[in-house]
């Protein structure tokens, strides 16, 4: 399944890529700064699995929320793939 084909009102999920700032096991660092803080992360290569919100097929760009860190990232449709409907589950609280 392509993104652009992807049908309205449906939820899908995707692994993407993208490039921002990690620590030092490789996973995502906010990048909500104030004026001359240092940064803790490092720029690098990011890879993870993301659930889609939303799409822009004029501009082929993506808005996903990944599923690990629950950062937000805007990536190009050739910087995602295997595409795969989302199943909901409820889980019951203990």
């Amino acid at each position: 399944m392509n993104i652009q084909d992807i049908p309205a009102g449906e939820s899908w999920a995707c692994r993407f890529r993208v490039t921002t700032f990690v620590d030092s096991e490789g996973a995502p660092v906010s990048t909500s700064l104030q004026p001359g803080e240092v940064h803790p992360g490092t720029p690098q290569l990011y890879e993870g699995i993301g659930i889609i919100q939303v799409r822009d097929t004029e501009n082929r760009r993506v808005q996903l929320q990944d599923v690990d860190s629950l950062a937000v990232f805007t990536v190009n449709f050739e910087d995602t793939w295997d595409v795969d409907r989302v199943e909901w589950q409820e889980t019951e609280d203990e």
